[in-house]
């Protein structure tokens, strides 16, 4: 495993990063998705302040995140519930 030294720009800010060099695209995207919601954000609402977008942004990813495990949780659920059905039926 390679690692790379990189510098991505959030908000504004310069912040080094050392990563495995397989995880750069990943790493590029993810900040080029955060700079895409913060500049929607200022586009959309009256909010300039740069603590108040990274938040606003960090909450609105958290969200997705939680509502995405959530329904991972329940698909697993789902599953487990027609295992054991089906598992009652052959009884």
């Amino acid at each position: 495993m390679s690692e790379l030294s990189i510098k991505v720009v959030i908000g504004g800010r310069t912040y080094p990063l050392t990563i495995n060099r397989e995880d750069e695209e990943k790493i590029r995207k993810s900040v080029s998705e955060i700079e895409n919601n913060i500049k929607n954000l200022k586009e959309n609402y009256a909010v300039n302040d740069m603590q108040d977008l990274l938040a606003m942004t960090a909450l609105e990813y958290a969200n997705d995140s939680v509502t995405r495990n959530n329904s991972v949780e329940i698909d697993k659920l789902s599953k487990e519930i027609i295992n054991l059905r089906n598992g009652l039926e052959d009884l």
